[in-house]
């Protein structure tokens, strides 16, 4: 009897010490599975504190005011919230509810941040501004008597006069469609920048663009010059739209609605 008792003993404890080592290892799972998941939800609140200092710089925010490197403030009166069981909700369940919340503000600055790149870039290729950073308009577009022969001519752009190797900008973003010599205009750049627009920058000392370039709204694409048909340093600036020249004045002064 003494036999049987200890060996009922031993198979008792045997299966304790069995039991007791697949608790632990289930918890030893279960800890790592939170550790990396909590280590995946710190790695998506670092995306979503850059997304929204990106934001901040892109709308121009006063970052007082949106301070990702700092916790929220957040206070009120202390309510019930677990019913009357008061009992708490599993680690678990919390984990996978906050990641649910920061999937969902994750896709929201996401989104934001799609539609703020799409009203930068919109403003980008917005023609609109003069061509030079320095400089005045000494010539407008249309009728005029032409500086060489003193007959009454069509001036397909206006004229701004400058210093020589003063600096002409691009007037919104595009694609170099032209950039060298061109007969009466000497030094060329023709832009295009979508939607129908195209601007041409003429008479310039030297261009510091090629073709098939990207260039951004203000960039300096040439030095002002008085090559080709000219009387002195200036840009000659034309606006296309749809292949036919409008008066650029529409454009120099224009804002963005």
């Amino acid at each position: 009897m003494t036999d049987m008792a200890n060996q009922s003993w031993g198979d008792a404890l045997s299966d304790q010490q069995q039991d007791l080592e697949d608790v632990k290892q289930q918890s030893e799972a279960t800890l790592s599975a939170m550790t990396l998941r909590m280590a995946e939800l710190q790695g998506r609140l670092v995306r979503i504190d850059a997304l929204g200092e990106r934001l901040t710089s892109m709308a121009d925010l006063d970052k007082g005011e949106f301070d990702f490197n700092q916790q929220p403030a957040v206070g009120g009166p202390e309510t019930d919230i677990l019913g009357d069981s008061h009992s708490p909700p599993k680690f678990i369940d919390l984990i996978n509810e906050l990641a649910d919340k920061i999937d969902d503000r994750e896709q929201q600055l996401e989104t934001l941040e799609s539609l703020m790149v799409d009203r930068s870039f919109q403003n980008d290729v917005f023609v609109a501004g003069r061509p030079v950073l320095k400089g005045w308009m000494s010539s407008r577009y249309g009728r005029r008597t032409d500086p060489f022969t003193g007959k009454v001519a069509w001036h397909s752009g206006v004229d701004f006069a400058g210093k020589m190797d003063s600096k002409i900008v691009a007037v919104a973003s595009g694609v170099i469609i032209e950039s060298g010599e061109r007969a009466g205009y000497g030094g060329t750049i023709k832009i295009n920048h979508g939607s129908g627009f195209q601007t041409r920058y003429a008479h310039n000392k030297k261009n510091l663009v090629k073709l098939g370039d990207v260039v951004k709204k203000g960039q300096i694409i040439a030095l002002m010059g008085s090559t080709g048909r000219s009387t002195g340093p200036h840009v000659h600036f034309e606006v296309y739209k749809y292949g036919r020249p409008v008066d650029p004045a529409a454009y120099i002064n224009r804002t963005h609605r």
